[in-house]
């Protein structure tokens, strides 16, 4: 691959997906798993989007299971494995479960029967594919206590990095916080395998010592000590990356990174989401614009949005919010929460713009790069 390869990876191309959850058990846990097992298909089974899904055990290692669901589209799973009810149906099955990990496929071709044309697709066997870079990009957002924003980011600025070589083939290649208000963002990004990584930072003593430090002073509260509770929080926390790219070529020497925040009205966030996407692939088609690259996170009613700029924000306003043309900033008005971001009215002008801006600016805390190898 070359630096000019233009990077698009997207939940909102509209091909089917398929996700593969690879579960190893306790020993003589089976029927427990079994009976959690049939309770979660009920529930899943009346998730809009959901098509079918399989549960298969090894025939080399009785203790090793594989279940594979099907979807319509991505969105409606990322809906439902995001959501509080997707937490309690999968609560009874973690006491049989000694490993689990989750692998999410767009469907793109497919032999051996007829199915549906795919949305977005002129023949649901032919959905394109991507082009990625090799990067995994996540993020992970949680709130603190009113009162305690400006000790919480002392601490998150503090630390010291961790190790980036997980093994020899994940690498931890960037990790940058933000804060707006209370609520805080971390975005990682992850050449290699994302949940190696993620386990490899939990163990390091520096992270450790910064997750206890601040324990005190977030509105949900968690024992780090106490699997059942940290998986929760993390759960909770985990706000996947839904859009990505980057326009290719090389990389300007004048980038800077920066987060914006985008409150969604109440069932509107997946479509904020898909808006700023669409808006971000326009942008990435234009050589001269200040737009390099951008990645949308997205859960619930919280959308972020990462983008690497080669201006400063206000010289433009629009291109750094996403909201080229009247019509798409109208309709982002419509979507989002404007009163949570303490702004009301419409966005009908490049003033309107840069009021947005100042509200949805989300402070730096701490921007970490590994050496590229």
């Amino acid at each position: 691959m070359t630096s000019s390869t233009r990077i698009s990876q997207s939940a909102f191309d509209g091909s089917r997906l398929r996700v593969l959850l690879l579960v190893d058990l306790h020993e003589g846990t089976q029927q427990e798993f079994l009976d959690a097992y049939e309770h979660m298909r009920e529930q899943v089974a009346s998730v809009p989007g959901h098509i079918s899904d399989q549960l298969c055990q090894s025939l080399e290692n009785p203790s090793q299971w594989l279940i594979a669901s099907e979807w319509d589209s991505a969105p409606p799973f990322l809906a439902w494995v995001n959501s509080e009810q997707h937490l309690e149906t999968v609560r009874p099955m973690q006491n049989c479960v000694r490993d689990i990990r989750s692998m999410r496929y767009n469907i793109l071709r497919e032999t051996g029967r007829r199915v549906p044309p795919t949305v977005g697709t002129a023949d649901g066997n032919q959905a394109p594919a991507h082009v990625g870079d090799g990067v995994t990009r996540h993020a992970l957002t949680f709130t603190v206590k009113p009162g305690s924003e400006s000790k919480v980011a002392e601490i998150l600025a503090g630390y010291a990095p961790p190790e980036a070589r997980v093994d020899d083939s994940t690498q931890l290649r960037r990790t940058t916080l933000f804060m707006h208000g209370n609520r805080v963002v971390r975005t990682v990004e992850v050449r290699g395998d994302l949940p190696a990584a993620l386990r490899h930072v939990s163990r390091q003593p520096e992270v450790r010592a910064v997750e206890e430090a601040i324990n005190p002073y977030l509105e949900q509260n968690r024992d780090l000590n106490d699997p059942e509770s940290a998986r929760a929080f993390f759960t909770r926390a985990a706000m996947p990356a839904v859009h990505h790219v980057a326009r290719g070529g090389p990389e300007p020497a004048d980038l800077r990174r920066h987060a914006l925040y985008y409150p969604a009205r109440e069932g509107c966030g997946m479509a904020l989401a898909r808006l700023l996407s669409q808006q971000d692939e326009t942008a990435a088609n234009d050589p001269a614009g200040p737009v390099h690259r951008s990645t949308v996170f997205h859960r619930d009613h919280i959308v972020v949005r990462l983008v690497d700029l080669s201006c400063d924000p206000e010289a433009d306003p629009v291109m750094a919010l996403g909201i080229q043309g009247t019509r798409k900033a109208a309709v982002l008005a419509r979507l989002l929460d404007g009163a949570a971001l303490g702004l009301e009215g419409p966005l009908t002008s490049e003033r309107d713009a840069i009021r947005l801006l100042a509200h949805a600016d989300m402070t730096l805390i701490t921007d970490r790069r590994a050496a590229q190898s």
